[in-house]
């Protein structure tokens, strides 16, 4: 399977869109993957919304159900499936919201690394 740069990169997508395309391009649903995977439903949903990531031996079982390299989902560079056809294109107002929203959803990871990391400089100022 070819990879596209642009539609899956790191850029431009996270795991959980690397993730929903490769199932798609395989012809699953979640609950398909859920079934191959012995995973209940709401794994694979937390995972395609990036609430959760899948550990290691997930990861692999995952990458060989859909024929995509295991960092082809974690980057997106390496084995992963086409882009999708656009022959309906989007309009620049659906690609800037997009945009924004990949954005904030960084944003908001970041965020959560500092408060992390905020908190854990509390706690050991609250021991000493």
């Amino acid at each position: 399977m070819a990879q596209d740069q642009d539609w899956y990169s790191a850029d431009t997508a996270t795991f959980g869109d690397r993730l929903a395309g490769a199932r798609d391009a395989a012809s699953l649903d979640q609950r398909g993957l859920a079934g191959k995977l012995g995973v209940k439903l709401a794994v694979i949903q937390a995972w395609e919304d990036d609430l959760k990531e899948p550990r290691a031996n997930r990861l692999q079982m995952v990458s060989g159900i859909l024929g995509v390299s295991m960092s082809w989902l974690l980057t997106g560079e390496g084995d992963g499936p086409d882009a999708p056809d656009e022959a309906d294109p989007m309009s620049s107002d659906l690609v800037d919201m997009l945009a924004e929203m990949r954005a904030l959803r960084g944003q908001i990871a970041q965020t959560g690394e500092k408060l992390g990391r905020l908190e854990k400089r509390l706690r050991t100022a609250l021991k000493d």
